[in-house]
């Protein structure tokens, strides 16, 4: 339960699991939503991959916590030309920041991805970890190169799922940055606004509503899919949907069984 507790001017904070308290680190910074709705991510550009996976980290830990809907929104950009990724790291760095971005992947939070100008670092990584990605129009998207060659993260694989073998091969082996548009056509980012901040709000809203458990099986079902049969994926999708028929007979939104033999 969350309790109040008096601040220096005599008024009641809340405290709790459902708020979050600003929070800055080396690798940026931790801010509430307005309304409860969640939490904002400013990434720090550029910030060492062993900060910016603990500023990931603790995202995710906050979002954990909360027993509300909650949105995750991740803010990308203000990055300099330097396409290299992700820089002087051991193995075991890298594999946190994977397990990080995976973390991500799979909460029942919504994540929206917003990407603001010239982008590079970590932002392909999180764009694709995203549910619902937004960019304005001044967006270059620096693919993570180094010495001329795409960095072979998860971000492949990504790109693969996502985009179809086909198109991820021209990206991963020619590509060099995006612009919006360009995204925009592959399926990297889903709308193009320059009011970027009223496209978040209303992403905040309309996509927060469908945050939770729910959200996460059906994410799960899109993940899984490319990688298995529909023989296997039967009895996966067949529990969903009988957990989804129960959900629906508890709210009253249940439809009236159809007697077999006759057409509604």
């Amino acid at each position: 339960m969350n309790r109040a507790r008096p601040t220096t001017h005599g008024t009641p904070e809340r405290t709790g699991p459902d708020v979050i308290p600003p929070c800055d680190t080396e690798g940026g910074r931790l801010t509430p939503l307005p309304d409860g709705l969640g939490l904002s991510v400013h990434l720090t550009a550029p910030a060492p991959l062993v900060r910016l996976t603990e500023l990931l980290t603790q995202a995710c830990h906050r979002a954990e916590e909360r027993r509300t809907p909650t949105t995750v929104v991740l803010h990308l950009g203000g990055a300099p030309g330097d396409r290299s990724w992700p820089g002087a790291v051991g193995i075991h760095d890298v594999n946190r920041w994977e397990r990080a971005l995976r973390r991500l992947e799979r909460l029942a939070a919504v994540t929206v991805a917003v990407a603001r100008g010239t982008c590079t670092g970590p932002a392909l990584d999180l764009l694709l970890a995203g549910d619902y990605r937004i960019a304005d129009s001044a967006l270059r998207l620096l693919l993570p190169v180094n010495d001329g060659h795409f960095w072979p993260g998860t971000a492949v694989h990504r790109l693969a799922v996502q985009l179809g073998v086909a198109r991820a091969r021209r990206l991963v082996l020619w590509g060099h940055e995006l612009s919006a548009a360009e995204a925009l056509d592959l399926g990297v980012i889903d709308t193009v606004d320059d009011d970027l901040d009223a496209a978040v709000r209303a992403a905040t809203v309309l996509r927060g509503r469908i945050a939770g458990t729910e959200l996460a099986v059906r994410r799960q079902l899109l993940l899984e899919a490319p990688a298995t049969s529909h023989e296997d994926a039967l009895g996966a999708h067949l529990a969903a949907c009988d957990r989804e028929l129960r959900r629906l007979r508890r709210t009253g939104h249940a439809a009236t069984p159809v007697r077999e033999g006759r057409t509604p």
